[in-house]
This record gives structure tokens, C-alpha cells and sequence, in this order.
């Protein structure tokens, strides 16, 4: 279960002056100093009570208000600081199952009761509202390989509402939760942490009633442009692609270079060859999914 942080303080400051200070001392997780230091920082941003919707009326009006420009990036989220120093602050928005929001765009534009992990920590300060709940459990991210189906291991630590004022440190590849819609509506502030080789960790969707692994939710754009290389023919490309499957560091774009190859080999026969060197790689997800899309194509052809 995420921590929690008891970090009482009166002091107000503004986003600003929050964005600084953290910049300043940086943000680093695994220090608890540093941990510490941007919660401070956070909780004194959320007793501003007025900031945030200081900056919606200016948004709404035109105007940037000192938040970057195009600051909104889903239909809750708004980033509120540069994203330069390691580390950005968010505001999200939570709508109750009662909002015209959350039945115009429904339940999986919020993320709820889509249950996931993190591939980054961050720190999380109820702001507004009555809150969110999330039923919340652990897993040891290292035991599993990351392939659909697996079993996670996933043990059940509880329920909670993150309250007006309680602060809550979510740790990366560890905290995995499944959201449910607020009372009303409610209000999240967050410092979140950006790591340059995060992209590459990844992320997870879970059946919790099962305990499985059902998705990688972070796909990276060199699994995208890969599968688009291949895709357009180019000769190159193939070449690119049959050196990433034998010996990329990244599973992932192994398991990527073999599905793009797989998709623009019409003959059944050659599919069934490419996933049975895959199947002899080595690698868990890779011999996994081999074995599930040769038993597919056994089946089709």
C-alpha cells in the first residue's frame, strides 16, 4: 500500500516557489531526505486554496498563467511545471460517477477500476474534495517476466481514500491500485518523478480477481516504429529487426521485432519459423508468447 506521510505545516507558497524549491533539491525517491523535501514543498502548494482555480479561469480565458502551454494531457490531468529538472507537478481531476464528465467520457477515460502499477514513484496530496478510494496490493516486480497471463503474485494490503490533506507516496513497480470514482467530485495534486530510462520499465495492467498480468500499458515509440518499418517493406528495416530479435536488451522490442517480421509474412509456415526461433531465445516472454501464437497458428492452419 502506498505510504503515507505525516507532514504538517501552515505555510503557504506558490506554485512557483514550490516548482523551485523542489528543483532546487531535486527529486529523488530512494532518498528519504529528498522525499521528504518535495512532500514539504507539496503540502505547502496545497494549502494555497486558491491556485488552481486561479489557473483553470485563466486557461479557460486564454490565458497561460505561467503553466506551460498545451499543459493538458488527458481529460483529467493538467501539468502545472517544466518537465526539465527530473521531476514535474500535476493537478488530476477526479469525477464522481454522478459528474457529467465521467458519463460523458466514462470510466476508463479515468483510469477506474483499471487496475495497475507504476513504472515511476510520485507523491500525491489530496486537494479538493472528498477524495478517491483504491483497493490496493503489492506484488515483487523483479519474480515476474511480464507476459500476458502470468500470475503476479499479487497480495491484497486494502482500501483506502486518499483524504483532503493526506499526503501518499505510490513506489514504482511495487504499489499497484484499482481506482474508484470519488463521492463527488475531487482533486489531486502530485510530484511526479521522470526518469530518462523509465520508458523502458515496464508498466502493468492486472486481473486482480485472478491475479494475472493482462497488458503492458507503456508501449515505447521504438516498438512502434519498428512495427511501421517493417511494415512499409524496406529491406533495411528487416535487417534492423532480425538483429533486435537476437540480441536487443530489451525483451520487449525482441518480442516487437518478431511480431512486425511475423505480420508481413503471409505464408504460414514462415510465421511458425520466426516464433519457433523466438521460442529458443532464451528469454521468458519471448519462449511465452512464442508458444501461444504457434499453438494459434497450429490451430488456424
Amino acid at each position: 500500500m502506498p505510504r503515507i506521510i505525516d507532514c504538517t505545516d501552515q505555510a503557504v507558497i506558490s506554485l512557483s516557489e514550490c516548482a523551485d524549491a523542489i528543483a532546487d533539491h531535486g527529486f529523488d525517491p530512494d532518498c528519504e531526505d529528498s522525499l521528504k523535501h518535495a512532500a514539504l514543498h507539496l503540502r505547502r502548494l496545497g494549502n494555497d486554496r486558491d491556485f488552481l482555480g486561479d489557473i483553470l479561469i485563466d486557461q479557460l480565458a486564454g490565458r497561460t498563467g505561467g503553466v506551460p502551454v498545451n499543459s493538458a494531457y488527458t481529460a483529467q490531468a493538467i501539468v502545472l511545471s517544466d518537465t526539465s529538472n527530473g521531476f514535474f507537478l500535476r493537478a488530476n481531476i477526479w469525477p464522481s460517477e454522478n459528474d457529467h464528465l465521467y458519463r460523458a467520457a466514462g470510466p476508463k477515460s479515468f483510469a477506474y477500476e483499471a487496475p495497475h502499477d507504476h513504472n515511476f514513484d510520485f507523491l500525491t496530496l489530496g486537494y479538493f474534495g472528498p477524495g478517491y478510494s483504491s483497493d490496493y496490493y503489492e506484488y515483487d516486480c523483479d519474480a515476474v517476466a511480464g507476459f500476458v497471463g502470468e500470475d503476479a503474485g499479487l497480495r491484497f494490503t486494502g482500501r483506502r481514500t486518499l483524504e483532503p490533506g493526506q499526503l501518499m507516496h505510490y513506489r514504482a513497480h511495487l504499489d499497484v491500485h484499482s481506482q474508484l470514482p470519488p463521492q463527488s467530485m475531487s482533486v489531486s495534486l502530485n510530484v511526479m518523478a521522470i526518469d530518462p530510462a523509465q520508458s523502458w520499465r515496464d508498466q502493468y495492467a492486472f486481473d486482480v480477481g485472478q491475479g494475472r498480468i493482462t497488458g503492458i500499458l507503456n508501449t515505447t515509440s521504438t516498438e512502434v516504429f519498428l512495427r511501421c518499418a517493417v511494415g512499409m517493406g524496406d529491406a533495411n528495416a528487416l535487417d534492423l529487426a532480425e538483429q533486435f530479435g537476437k540480441s536487443h536488451s530489451s525483451d520487449r522490442i525482441r518480442l516487437a521485432s518478431y511480431e512486425a517480421r511475423a505480420m508481413t509474412a503471409s505464408d504460414l509456415a514462415v510465421q511458425d519459423r520466426l516464433w519457433a526461433e523466438a521460442e529458443n531465445s532464451g528469454s521468458r516472454i519471448l519462449v511465452r508468447e512464442s508458444k501461444r501464437r504457434r499453438s494459434e497458428l497450429a490451430e488456424s492452419g
